[in-house]
């Protein structure tokens, strides 16, 4: 097939991908519980997206369908049943009383989203916590007065001049009091107990120096939407998991540079004094920068580096409002491969030691990043997989991504000097007005 051919094939079949509903469903009781997801209409017939829990945690996802005039809950319920029937889901409060917490959420000009998520994070079930609300590099006055209007005794705010999500963090990171730091966006809702599902493991580990948790889709009402979550979206199961670098793990080659497999930005905590040991984020990584992100990878990486263990929990849960349109996952793709490559670059400069480590893990490296970025065609018609298993892709990867992915691959290293060189700028203009 001609490339134009397969361009318009791919158009056809991408605008072709229908809106799914989102829901939970509570297996506890005689009859379970289905409610829609947060901000979603009630459940009817189509296809839905469903999150199944026990006791109120999460144990797995599937995707199915309501045929018309059937009840929702009867046929989800019967579905889950038969597939989550062995899923556990641990006992709330295994790790004991979750420490005094800060909460940081960079944002940038979305007053609306960062509302709502705000209402997400002031309802949460846990004892004691701060939140800090970092405005970075902000051209308008809005964020600070939404604060100020709504949330005033109960968020800090804080503004970052320097542009780039590290550079939000880092203040956030400088101006956060707890010895538990968690991260979050401004496009997230938190499930009431995800702060305490978060960082309870640091009260039960003294050598746990990072927790990343469940990302699921808030909605999934056009076909980007649908597209991203039906390749993996940004959920990493639903087995909790303990990466130890004293005992790297043996199904983990490529550990402990494959930092994408452990979490994500939009979900994650560190423990407050060993984040800044590290100096926390590198601020020419990130959203924001030339770098265009592997913010969250590089303090990853870092803190394992440290020999702090880092603890992935299921059980922490935010609802992300994925990106909607074709042009958002053009950039979503190309912005992956840079901050994947700019990551590992930041690593390298900033901890040469690591050099022979990388070094020695290089050729799977390369090969990990051919299959990462490899045209992945769907795996059958529909079905819904194992249970945490939504990676089922009932669409195929456009070969557009694929290689926007690739290219920012490649551009990743130059994009992390560019985004350094622009740090320096300023010092180097202050410098000169200085000596004259």
């Amino acid at each position: 097939m001609a490339r134009s051919a397969r361009a318009q094939e791919e158009i056809r079949r991408f605008l072709d991908i229908g809106a799914v509903q989102v829901a939970e469903l509570d297996l506890d009781g005689d009859e379970g519980v289905l409610r829609p997801g947060p901000g979603s209409p009630p459940v009817t017939h189509g296809e839905v997206f469903v999150l199944v829990r026990r006791g109120g945690r999460p144990v797995g996802t599937l995707l199915g369908r309501v045929p018309e005039g059937a009840d929702p809950k009867a046929v989800l319920a019967a579905r889950a049943g038969a597939e989550c029937a062995a899923a556990q889901a641990g006992e709330p409060g295994e790790f004991g009383e979750p420490p005094y917490a800060s909460v940081v959420v960079a944002t940038r000009e979305r007053a609306g989203q960062l509302a709502r998520a705000l209402d997400s994070l002031l309802a949460q079930d846990h004892p004691r916590f701060e939140i800090v609300v970092v405005d970075n590099a902000p051209v308008t006055s809005e964020t600070r007065e939404l604060i100020e209007r709504k949330y005033a005794e109960r968020v800090r705010y804080v503004c970052e001049p320097v542009p780039g999500l590290a550079a939000a963090h880092n203040a956030g990171l400088d101006a956060v009091r707890a010895g538990v730091v968690a991260f979050t966006d401004d496009d997230v809702v938190a499930d009431p107990r995800w702060l305490a599902e978060l960082t309870a493991p640091f009260a039960a580990d003294a050598g746990l120096g990072c927790s990343t948790g469940l990302i699921l889709p808030a909605r999934l009402t056009t076909p980007a939407q649908v597209l991203l979550e039906s390749h993996g979206g940004f959920a990493k199961g639903f087995t909790p998991r303990t990466y130890d670098p004293a005992h790297p793990p043996g199904d983990e080659p490529l550990f402990p540079f494959t930092a994408g497999r452990f979490g994500s930005g939009a979900n994650m905590a560190f423990r407050t004094a060993v984040l800044r040991s590290v100096g926390g984020f590198d601020p020419a990584t990130g959203a924001g920068t030339a770098a265009r992100g592997g913010d969250d990878l590089y303090g990853f990486v870092r803190v394992l580096a440290q020999g702090h263990r880092l603890r992935y929990t299921p059980h922490a849960l935010v609802w992300h409002h994925h990106r909607e349109t074709w042009r958002d996952l053009e950039t979503q793709a190309y912005g992956y491969g840079a901050g994947l490559t700019a990551y590992l670059t930041a690593v390298l400069v900033n901890r040469p030691a690591l050099l022979p480590a990388f070094l020695a893990r290089l050729p799977r490296g390369l090969a990990h990043a051919r299959a990462l970025t490899a045209v992945r065609e769907t795996e059958g018609a529909g079905g819904a997989g194992t249970p945490g298993d939504h990676d089922v892709r009932t669409h195929p990867w456009p070969r557009r991504l694929s290689r926007l992915q690739r290219r920012g691959m490649l551009y990743g290293p130059v994009g992390y000097l560019k985004a350094r060189r622009a740090l320096r700028a300023p010092v180097r203009e202050k410098t000169a007005r200085g000596a004259r």
